[in-house]
């Protein structure tokens, strides 16, 4: 159990180190107060989440302490609920009402055909 809670520890460390660069950058290239930094990374960790989880378990692609690190660990530190949430919060308060039914809707459409997507490239390998 500690083992898997450092593996775990450690992944999420630098999944949270790579999501705070990857939201920025894309943030920084925005053009309007849609919070498309954290939509980003959430729908690429959503990808990468179905990507990992679809991987054969049998196979020798990948260890059940690899998996552990990059699913659990990595993907759960990269992406994001709490500040999804707090930036509709915010959104709703500007009064952003369009942005906010499409952060939302958006979110939850691309997030999952990006699992259903990352899960058929998994078939792949």
């Amino acid at each position: 159990m500690i083992k898997d809670f450092l593996l775990v520890g450690m992944g999420s460390f630098v999944g949270g180190g790579v999501r705070l660069l990857v939201s920025r950058w894309v943030q920084s290239l925005a053009v309007m107060a849609f919070p498309w930094g954290t939509f980003a990374v959430n729908i690429l960790g959503c990808l990468l989440i179905g990507l990992l989880s679809g991987l054969p378990s049998a196979g020798h692609l990948m260890s059940a302490n690899t998996r552990l690190v990059l699913t659990t660990g990595f993907c759960g530190g990269f992406t994001t609920f709490s500040t999804f949430m707090n930036e509709n919060s915010a959104l709703l308060k500007d009064g952003n009402h369009l942005y906010l039914m499409l952060y939302v809707s958006a979110s939850l459409a691309a997030g999952f055909l990006a699992l259903l997507l990352g899960s058929q490239l998994a078939k792949l390998f």
